[in-house]
């Protein structure tokens, strides 16, 4: 599945470092605004620990995980809804993303200057929220003036719609994100076809020092980012970029000894990953063979030849059956033999929901 997160931030808070870090895609960084101009794209290997264990068990010739992808995208600055800075650049690149990772800094650093002069996280997120709301109003009131004369003559269609912009309107003139509003599921797919920026789901990356990673709750700045995006029902995940930097230059084995020496169970990459497929609804199932082992990504709630879909459309078009097991069922059986013993492996028709963990072996005629 071709879905993707994008990183966005005021300049300098450290967006392109752990752009850097998590992708080793080499985005430049610089102590400047504006180092980012054109978004850059990285694609990271998923980690999941049921994919090494399949590996152990199944003794495949090659094992493939599954891959998620970021874009880096340019620093916003105040007024990037009136094309302010590179306000239309980002707009626009801001569009293509399914979800959004805003990186505010809560670490000080007097080398590297902040481009509001202090350190104050809330506001840096107010700033590049606001600027989002006033984007999505001004596509709002455009629609809004057309709908509204049909509106007026009783159209069916224009008087439902009319009435959802009305709500959208009103949020965004209150500074409310468009995520923020409850619709109807006939309506949701109205509001889904407006492209809104604040629609997208929203998580906040709080970049620390490398001296507050292992207490970041002692850091106040941490604090209030917390306090704020639990207004709005959004997740905070605490990393520092400077460490991810520096562990994206070790291998596995050193990466496990630093990250043990530092007091951290995972990085700050696995973190974002996780975050961001939770924040997507994804989940992932397998397949198992002597050939290979792999993981796929997949939309929660979708039915099993929609799962197919994601290996080959010609698995969709010709779905027979899926024989499924569970991971956890497979594992405490030691062997997809012993599973089918058990009774534990299934058969499941076009209606089966795939299940995160699943391991999936499809039959299709096409």
């Amino acid at each position: 599945m071709s879905l993707t997160a994008g990183i966005v931030g005021l300049p300098n808070v450290g967006k392109s470092t752990l752009f850097n870090a998590i992708t080793q895609a080499g985005a430049e960084s610089a102590n400047y605004p504006f180092c980012t101009i054109d978004p850059n794209v990285g694609i990271v290997e998923v980690p999941d620990e049921r994919l090494n264990k399949l590996t152990t068990l199944v003794q495949p010739k090659k094992t493939v995980p599954t891959a998620f992808e970021f874009t880096d995208i340019a620093g916003i600055v105040q007024g990037a809804s009136k094309g302010e800075g590179l306000g239309n650049q980002f707009l626009s690149h801001i569009r293509q993303v399914d979800a959004i990772c805003q990186v505010v800094r809560c670490f000080n650093d007097e080398n590297i200057t902040h481009v509001s002069g202090s350190i104050n996280p809330i506001d840096d997120i107010e700033i590049i929220n606001l600027e989002l709301i006033l984007a999505d109003l001004e596509t709002v009131n455009k629609r809004y003036q057309r709908v509204e004369k049909l509106a007026k003559q009783k159209v069916k269609e224009a008087v439902l719609e009319h009435e959802i912009l009305t709500k959208l309107k009103n949020a965004f003139e209150s500074e409310q994100p468009a995520r923020s509003v409850e619709f109807t599921d006939e309506q949701m797919k109205i509001v889904k076809g407006l492209h809104l920026l604040t629609s997208k789901p929203m998580l906040y990356v709080a970049n620390v020092s490398e001296d507050d990673i292992v207490d970041p709750d002692s850091n106040e700045h941490v604090q209030k980012v917390r306090e704020y995006a639990a207004k709005e029902d959004s997740e905070v995940i605490v990393i520092s970029a400077k460490i991810e930097e520096e562990i994206a230059e070790l291998n596995q084995e050193e990466k496990e000894m630093f990250l043990q020496e530092l007091g951290i169970t995972e990085s700050g990459l696995d973190q974002l990953i996780k975050a961001s497929y939770s924040l997507l609804g994804l989940g992932t199932y397998f397949t198992a063979g002597v050939q290979e082992v792999r993981a796929w990504t997949f939309k929660k709630g979708m039915k099993a030849p929609q799962a197919a879909g994601v290996i080959h459309t010609d698995f969709e078009k010709g779905f027979i059956r899926a024989e499924t097991v569970s991971y956890d069922d497979l594992v405490e059986a030691g062997s997809m033999t012993q599973a089918r013993e058990n009774g534990k492996v299934r058969l499941e028709g076009k209606e089966y929901i795939v299940e995160d963990g699943d391991i999936i072996h499809f039959r299709f005629n096409v």
